[in-house]
């Protein structure tokens, strides 16, 4: 458990990596994929892809987004933060 000791329990790097990687692997245009973390007392992490992507990242009935959501947090949980995936037109 040495990753979950070194962690300082409010920074969402490891997640904001996460997120744009499972996003530039599911868009047309990986360059258009940018993650914008938003501080608060719960950080956000706010999803931009370019334009006529967000249809690939949100999925059918929101199942994608849903995935991606839980696989986010998941990996934010790794390093003790809890946090917030916005999806940004």
């Amino acid at each position: 458990m040495s990753d979950v000791d070194d962690a300082t329990g409010n920074d969402p790097a490891h997640a904001s990596a996460v997120l744009e990687h499972i996003a530039k692997s599911l868009v047309e245009s990986p360059d258009g994929v940018r993650v914008e973390v938003v501080d608060g007392s719960r950080p956000q992490l706010n999803l931009y892809v370019a334009d006529g992507d967000m249809g690939r990242i949100i999925g059918k009935r929101g199942r994608m987004a849903s995935a991606i959501r839980t696989v986010t947090r998941a990996a934010a949980a790794r390093d003790g933060v809890e946090i917030d995936v916005e999806f940004v037109d």
